[in-house]
């Protein structure tokens, strides 16, 4: 039986019916049609589907979309304004922080988590910051680069 949920997705209403067994990320995908978080593991440990729930970082495989029933949702799409990337964007493609881009998505999601925690990271807060998240191309530095880069031009 189908369940009604109502959720802000990137500043937009939405009411959608949901079975109850759909993962967030399905209904993010398929349903809503924002294809830009990925569909890693499925099983929490890769990080591709990071999402912001509420101002929290979530893995989005790991929730049902019932479960943000009234809630408010970010995903990377929501993080461009009026036309323009958001500094951590930017600081990702200028400092190449991203090669296949799989993991860029979520990347970018916990990363700005990570910034309005701590405006300022060390490089070791930064890598602890995105434990939760892999990337299988870069070898972290870069992206570690992209987030001091960010981070600076945000001038929080």
């Amino acid at each position: 039986m189908k369940r009604l949920i109502s959720v802000t997705i990137n500043g937009k209403q939405r009411t959608d019916e949901v079975e109850p067994r759909l993962l967030l990320i399905h209904y993010l995908r398929d349903v809503v049609g924002l294809t830009g978080s990925h569909i890693g593991c499925e099983t929490s440990l890769c990080g591709a589907c990071t999402v912001e729930l509420d101002g929290k970082a979530v893995k989005s495989c790991t929730m049902f979309a019932v479960q943000v029933d009234g809630c408010r949702l970010l995903t990377i799409e929501g993080l461009v304004s009026n036309g323009k990337y958001h500094p951590l964007q930017e600081a990702f493609w200028n400092e190449h922080g991203l090669q296949c881009g799989f993991c860029t998505p979520g990347m970018i999601v916990a990363c700005k988590q990570l910034l309005e925690r701590t405006p300022v990271p060390t490089e070791e807060e930064i890598r602890h910051g995105i434990e939760g998240n892999l990337c299988r191309c870069t070898g972290y530095q870069h992206i570690v680069n992209a987030v001091k880069a960010a981070s600076a031009k945000m001038g929080i």
